[in-house]
Parts: structure tokens; C-alpha cells; sequence
């Protein structure tokens, strides 16, 4: 039996499981939540939630524990598209790195070679709380000596397991996918975590996985990227620089806060001089502000100059994490509909991102049960086509809630970062998937598509915010 009640919720978050496992996550607002749908006999407890992701597909009550205790109970290596041929005017390193972005990793590399930044290329962004693998490329590094300089090369935190020469270039996407070996710690019945956790993923390996982005998009402790990408698309310039500059948090270290506080407060000079290590990005856009600066008043110009003075893959960043703020919250309202049933009005696209037309519906739902095809959420942009019916409806609410209209992604003050949009997957597969206990927790083992998260994963078996 299904009851229906308004809930009033104050700085909160509730997950209602119901005996048919199906899941609704409500979360924090000022304003009553309309008609809600609780079947009877289900339970509440308070969750915290991944940013904008509220539904589960899962009805085990979750393991709890904690990930990242070190950094090595996170691994993560590529699965590569392109293997190198060992020949060629290109050369490729398998790296592995410890506690370091990609691009960390990658403008490294290009300062100690002195090469251009835009001669290095990578498939994907790897988690910086981890221990990861995969391969980077130089471009046109063709010599003896080429190759003699970069097996010198002492990068710090990061490893070189193999040096080897490639005809293609390496490209931003080209990969098939990650494999992913997670120790979850902190658990009270380590056997009886591990059956749940195998029971989750052998689960989710027949339904999917609700295809949020994680936390890494939008930044942890310091959540703020998404915002950043929000004034873009506001097109108030000066807010963007703002938010990501200053805006000091409690969770960061004490000098980071002084710094941004610095430059909340009009000092420029102060605030990059308090800058630490970890603040690499700030002190770019910094530094083109106290250029500016010192040939009068800050301008427009003065902050667009800022923000180009970043690398391209972190300007770009900024209205990605905001569309995918807004598609975790599309993935959400989708995933309630049936994470593994096909609607009328879905686009569903193939394994090669292609939209497959003229199906029938029983021929869509064939091809969703073997994972040859998904139904897709928007990431919201200028260009970006809704669904038909009631999930098309829904897509254009998620807009309409924000007071936004997908004009907005236009960033016409900084057209270079704004956005079409696109149709991207609402769930992804998982194979190759188990769990075992071992003497400190459980070790989950698993491999997804390319550009989807194990933390999707993770709180599906922990039922908690995974970081």
C-alpha cells in the first residue's frame, strides 16, 4: 500500500527504502516537499547525499565504512583504447601517480621538458585521492636524446613504468574504460559487509548503475566548481574569478583561508603571497590580476584575462561541473521513472555515444537489458534536444527550477567555455565485479565505462556520501 504525505524538512536529508526496493532520497529546503510517495512499511534514516544525486536503485540497507583512509586503498588504472605500437614520433609514459592530478602531473612534465602544454595529451582525469595508472603522451618527440630526457625526468610523487614511442597522438576521451580495487574500512562485521557488497553489485551488474558525477567533479572539501561555472553562465566574470580565488572555507588550512580572505578583502599582493603549494591555479589567475592591476582599475577584460590564463581542460571545467550538477539532478528524477526500463520519449543512445532511432519499444528494452544501448539525461547547453513525454517534461523542469533556459550556456562574454550540451547516458555498466573480506575491511574490485565514477558504485554498498 502506498500513502502520500507533504514533508517539511529543515537541513536534512531522508532515504526511504521500500520493501519492492524501490528508493527515494528527499533533501533540505525551506519549502514543503509536494506529495511524496512512502510505502507502507518502509524506513527512514538521515543521509548525507552526493551534490545533487538523490536515488538509489539498491535496497540493502548499505555497509557504511570509510574509503581513502590512505590513498592506496584507491587504485584506479586505465583501460586503454590506444595501446602504443613502439614506434613512432610520440612518445607514451605509463605512469602511476600517488596523491596528484592528471594535470598536475602533465604541466610537470611539460615545465621540467620546457615543451608546451599543448603537446601532452591524456584519455582521462584520474583521481587525485588515489593510486592510479595510465598513459600520458608527448607529442613530436622524435630524437634519441628526446626520448634520453624524459627517462631523466624525476616528477614528484609519480612513477614511470614504461617509456615507449607511439604513432598517434593520445587524445582526451580514448579510452574503453578503469578498473578500480577499493578497500573499504571501518566496518563492525567485515564477512557480512562483504555479502551485502556482493550482493549490491551483482545487482547492479544486471540493472546499471545510476550514472552521477562524483564529488571529484565538483570538487572536495572545497565545493565550488560547479559555482564558479554557475556565474559564467550568469555571465558575471568577476563573481567567477571570485568564487574560485576567494570565498575562504573552514575545511581548507588555515593559510589558504588567510590568502583568500586577502583577496576578498582587495589585496592582491597579500593574497598571492599567502598562497600555498596546493593553490597552483590561484596564483595563475592572480598574477594576471596584479598585471592588470598595476595599469589601473580591474576590468572585465582584466578577469576574462584571469580565467584564460588556466589551462584549457580546468576553463572548460567550470560549466561542465554545472551541467553536471543539473544532470545528477535529471539522473535522479529518471532513475525513480526505472533505472532499467525503457520510457516512451527516452533517446537512447548506443555504446558509441549514437542515438539509435526508429526501434520499437519492445527493441529498445532489448537492447537496455544487454547494455547495447542506455537511456540518456541532458547536459544542459544551448543546442541539447529534450526527450518526449513525461521524461522530456521533467528534463525541461529541472531548468525551470533554476530559472534557467538553455540560452544561458551561450556564455557569450566568454564564448569559448560555453556549451551546446549533449545527451549522455543515465546509467553505466559494471563488470568484472566482486567483493571480498580481507583483515582491514572489504576489497571491492570492478571495472566501468569510461567517464562514470566508482563512487556511484561505492554509495550504492555503503549507502552514505562517498568521497
Amino acid at each position: 500500500m502506498i500513502k502520500y504525505y507533504k514533508i517539511h524538512i529543515i537541513n536534512c536529508y531522508l532515504i526511504l527504502f521500500s520493501p519492492g526496493g524501490v528508493v527515494w532520497i528527499t533533501h533540505g529546503t525551506a519549502d514543503p516537499i509536494p506529495r511524496v510517495q512512502i510505502p507502507a512499511r518502509a524506513f527512514i534514516i538521515s543521509v548525507i547525499i552526493m551534490l545533487n544525486a538523490n536515488t538509489y536503485v539498491t535496497s540493502q540497507k548499505g555497509i557504511g565504512g570509510t574509503i581513502r583512509n590512505q590513498y592506496e586503498d584507491f587504485y584506479v588504472e586505465e583501460i586503454p583504447e590506444i595501446i602504443p605500437s613502439g614506434e613512432g614520433p610520440n612518445i607514451y609514459i605509463w605512469i602511476e601517480k600517488l596523491g596528484r592530478t592528471t594535470l598536475d602531473v602533465v604541466l610537470d612534465i611539460s615545465r621540467d621538458l620546457h615543451v608546451s602544454r599543448k603537446r601532452m595529451g591524456f584519455a582521462g582525469m584520474k583521481d587525485k585521492k588515489a593510486l592510479t595508472r595510465q598513459w600520458i603522451c608527448i607529442a613530436n618527440m622524435d630524437s634519441d636524446k628526446q626520448m634520453q630526457q624524459v627517462r631523466d625526468l624525476d616528477i614528484y610523487k609519480t612513477d614511470f613504468l614504461k617509456i615507449v614511442r607511439g604513432r598517434k597522438k593520445l587524445r582526451m576521451g580514448q579510452l574503453k574504460g578503469n578498473k578500480f580495487k577499493i578497500l573499504i574500512k571501518d566496518l563492525d562485521d567485515i564477512e557480512g559487509s562483504a555479502d551485502i557488497a556482493n550482493e549490491v553489485l551483482k545487482e547492479l551488474q544486471v540493472t546499471g548503475v545510476p550514472n552521477y558525477f562524483g564529488w571529484q567533479r565538483f570538487g572536495k572539501p572545497r565545493t565550488n566548481t560547479h559555482l564558479v561555472g554557475k556565474a559564467l553562465i550568469e555571465n558575471d566574470l568577476e563573481k567567477a574569478v571570485g568564487t574560485y580565488i576567494g570565498h575562504p572555507s573552514e575545511e581548507e588550512h588555515e593559510e589558504n583561508q588567510m590568502a583568500r580572505q586577502a583577496y576578498d578583502d582587495g589585496n592582491l599582493e597579500e593574497s598571492l603571497n599567502l598562497m600555498g603549494k596546493g593553490m597552483r591555479y590561484e596564483k595563475m589567475m592572480i598574477r594576471e590580476l596584479i598585471k592588470d592591476s598595476r595599469k589601473g582599475e580591474l576590468t572585465e577584460k582584466s578577469y576574462k584575462n584571469a580565467l584564460y590564463a588556466l589551462p584549457k581542460p580546468l576553463q572548460r571545467m567550470f560549466v561542465h561541473a554545472y551541467q553536471s550538477y543539473l544532470f545528477n539532478e535529471a539522473v535522479s528524477n529518471r532513475v525513480a521513472m526505472g533505472i532499467d526500463k525503457y520510457i516512451e520519449g527516452d533517446i537512447i543512445i548506443d555504446n558509441e555515444e549514437h542515438i539509435v532511432y526508429d526501434k520499437t519499444p519492445e527493441e529498445y528494452q532489448e537492447l537496455m537489458d544487454s547494455f547495447e544501448a542506455n537511456p540518456t539525461c541532458p547536459l544542459y547547453g544551448t543546442k541539447v534536444p529534450y526527450a518526449g513525454g513525461a521524461v522530456g517534461e521533467m528534463e525541461e523542469n529541472v531548468l525551470r527550477n533554476y530559472d534557467l533556459d538553455k540560452s544561458d550556456f551561450e556564455v557569450p562574454k566568454m564564448p569559448r567555455l560555453g556549451s551546446h550540451g549533449l545527451r549522455r547516458s543515465m546509467r553505466f555498466q559494471v563488470w568484472d565485479a566482486s567483493a571480498k573480506a580481507v583483515d582491514d575491511g572489504v576489497m571491492c574490485e570492478f571495472s566501468i565505462n569510461k567517464g562514470s565514477y566508482a563512487t556511484a558504485v561505492l554509495r550504492e554498498i555503503m549507502k552514505k556520501d562517498v568521497i
